[in-house]
């Protein structure tokens, strides 16, 4: 049977699998119902059931990867209307969400702060701190992002930094699979810092005022100040990083996501063997001065310089006529051990990894490319000398291959001929710009792309307007006398439109920096959600499990709260479990004898709680990019997870 084939009958086998659970379900459903007792219980319907096992047949999917996350999506939007659950205009309408459409806009100005070179400033300062630990590395990234999330929404700071994420990844050599992730969950846990810095806190008020308005719970409950929770939030950041310092060697994993672990491309690795690599050799101040002829750098050694390093100032295509005087640092591409061996011929000092030219030859900004001499070429019956073609187009010659043999001797000299070709290194903008002149044809793609960096200033402007307008339209159209209030995505929307009507970036790179694998999937557990509360299955899990703890020590209860805010939180959207948990466990809380104030802290606070599925908007959006799997978030999200409960509960205890 062809795979085609085993694909479609396994969607619609998954498909008729859970209305099969439905049935199953709603049998039960019916027993259940015909013996509720007591008028405090909520009676278990046939609709709870459907969704519970359409709930269900979600997390198998997830867990064995029997179909892709997106297609999950996909198929929650098909299965739900079908079965009665949600309408079909609600099982499309996670599409245009508030969330969903923010993290479209999100992720077009985070492309136009990279396309101008913000990611790369920023990358650098990062880099310049942290030096290449991964530890450290971590923990700046992940401090940073949660420092930024305490004041804006989760996903948006963990798409803005994203990018600089990745860069750092490659620039280092560091598997982003092991970065992404600790910032992802630490922006995740940012929002726990401050009262504004995720949806779920941001609602908290308004549902103590309701409360307080319906007078349901015979006492006047206080509203939390904006950093009522600080100490706990940041009890939780520190707890988060510390934990992936001591276990992230063990729970992240090894490799995967969107990292370049070698100078050449696969395509071609077989076929130049030799060069290993760049590195950086240091010339002792008492160098004799003399040129790169003199050093028989090709001749001898059959390696190339790069670049030179002089009092700050670099040359990314020295010619042979250059000069080496003591106190430079040379960029040298080729095999290591020929490398170290003209290091130790002159007494240079050979270096392992780069250092000085780190930004300007990662893999971020430079690499090697193959050209081939096309018949049209300018280059036909010419030499690489006598064009000066390292002076014009600032790449330089590795190494020539023609009829079947490669040499690295006088590449320069030689007279090209068509189907000749060269290797070249050089800085990805010179590849672009080489490219227009139609000299080669090239055999992989140009991995850099050309930056905007005029276009910096106006990229963060376009930012600010966009954190401005999140933070502080309704204050100031109160102001005016005309309070109006803005979504977070129109907000958003406004910075991604104004970079693209100001040029920071063209309307069709916004459509393809957007990752629509994480739109759908978001999109299809969005109805998902909504079916949990429609239903009432939310309201019956938690009414019983409230029911059946019956009185207990105040600390235990809460405990109990945050494990039931942490389950609903995977299945449910945060906001939806806050909207759902606060008013019940606050009336729950006074039957109790606890303080419903707290209680509803723990609920927000805890609706942040979840790690151990991608369902949360920032672990969806982080999955690709990092190459993660769903048993990835589960290894991962088990530990962090209990983590959080503990250092939640103990605080509370100490503090609260």
């Amino acid at each position: 049977m062809g795979i085609e084939k085993r694909k479609f009958l396994c969607f619609f086998g998954i498909i008729l699998l859970g209305i099969l659970f439905g049935c199953g379900f709603s049998f039960a459903a019916d027993a259940v119902a015909d013996t509720a007792e007591s008028a405090d219980k909520i009676a278990f319907t046939k609709d709870m059931g459907i969704v519970m096992a359409v709930l269900v047949m979600a997390i198998l999917m997830f867990i064995f990867e029997w179909v892709r996350v997106d297609v999950v999506g996909w198929i929650m939007m098909v299965i739900l209307p079908i079965l009665g659950v949600v309408t079909p205009k609600e099982a499309i309408s996670g599409l245009s969400s508030n969330a969903v459409v923010s993290i479209i806009a999100v992720i077009i100005i985070g492309a136009g702060l990279d396309k101008t070179g913000c990611m790369n400033v920023l990358a650098r300062n990062i880099l310049k701190i942290a030096g290449k630990s991964e530890s450290r590395i971590m923990t700046l990234i992940s401090a940073t992002v949660a420092f930024i999330s305490s004041f804006m929404q989760n996903i948006g700071a963990a798409a803005l930094f994203m990018p600089a994420a990745i860069r750092i990844g490659r620039q280092t050599g560091i598997p982003v699979s092991r970065i992404l992730m600790p910032m992802g969950f630490c922006a995740i846990i940012g929002g726990t810092i401050t009262l504004v810095g995720a949806s779920p806190t941001i609602l908290l008020n308004d549902l103590i005022d309701q409360s307080n308005s319906l007078g349901l719970l015979g006492v006047e409950v206080e509203p939390l100040g904006l950093f009522t929770q600080t100490p706990i939030g940041v009890a939780l950041v520190v707890a988060a990083i510390v934990y992936f310092i001591i276990l992230g060697r063990f729970i992240l994993p090894k490799g995967g996501g969107q990292e370049e672990s070698s100078l050449l491309p696969s395509s071609i690795a077989d076929t130049y063997q030799e060069i290993a690599g760049i590195f950086e050799i240091d010339v002792p101040q008492d160098f004799v001065s003399q040129n790169l002829l003199k050093l028989h750098v090709r001749t001898k050694y059959h390696v190339t310089i790069a670049g030179i390093s002089d009092n700050n100032h670099k040359n990314f295509a020295p010619t042979r006529d250059d000069i080496i005087k003591g106190g430079t640092t040379l960029a040298v591409v080729g095999n290591g051990q020929r490398i170290k061996q003209f290091a130790d011929d002159h007494g240079l000092t050979f270096k392992d990894d780069l250092d000085v030219f780190a930004e300007d030859f990662s893999p971020n900004n430079a690499g090697i490319l193959e050209g081939i001499v096309t018949p049209r070429s300018e280059l036909v019956g010419k030499t690489l000398s006598e064009l000066r073609f390292r002076k014009t187009h600032h790449v330089v010659p590795v190494v020539l291959c023609r009829d079947g043999a490669c040499q690295f001797q006088d590449v320069s000299e030689e007279v090209l001929k068509p189907g000749d070709a060269l290797l070249l290194f050089g800085r990805w903008q010179f590849f672009h710009a080489l490219k227009k002149k139609a000299a080669f044809t090239f055999t992989t793609d140009i991995m850099g792309e050309i930056m905007r960096e005029d276009k910096a200033r106006t990229a963060v402007i376009w930012l600010g307007i966009a954190i401005a307008l999140v933070l502080g339209f309704e204050p100031l159209t109160a102001m005016l006398g005309f309070p109006m209030k803005l979504s977070l995505s129109v907000c958003l929307l406004t910075g991604a439109l104004g970079m693209i009507l100001t040029k920071v970036i063209s309307i069709d790179e916004a459509y393809l920096s957007v990752d629509w694998m994480t739109v759908f999937l978001l999109g299809g557990l969005i109805p998902l959600g909504l079916a949990f509360q429609k239903t009432g299955a939310a309201a019956w899990i938690a009414t019983t499990i409230m029911n059946a703890i019956g009185t207990v020590p105040n600390i235990v209860f809460l405990l109990v709260v945050g494990l039931l805010t942490s389950f609903f939180t995977l299945v449910v959207s945060n906001v939806g479990a806050t909207v759902l948990l606060v008013p019940l466990c606050m009336s729950m809380a006074v039957q109790a004898g606890s303080d419903p104030r707290i209680t509803a802290m723990v609920v927000a606070l805890a609706a942040s709680n979840t790690f151990v599925l991608p369902t949360h908007q920032v672990n969806a959006l982080i999955m690709r990019p990092g190459g993660y799997r769903t048993t990835d978030y589960a290894r991962a999200g088990f530990g962090m997870t209990i983590l959080f409960l503990v250092v939640l509960i103990g605080m509370l205890y100490m503090f609260y």
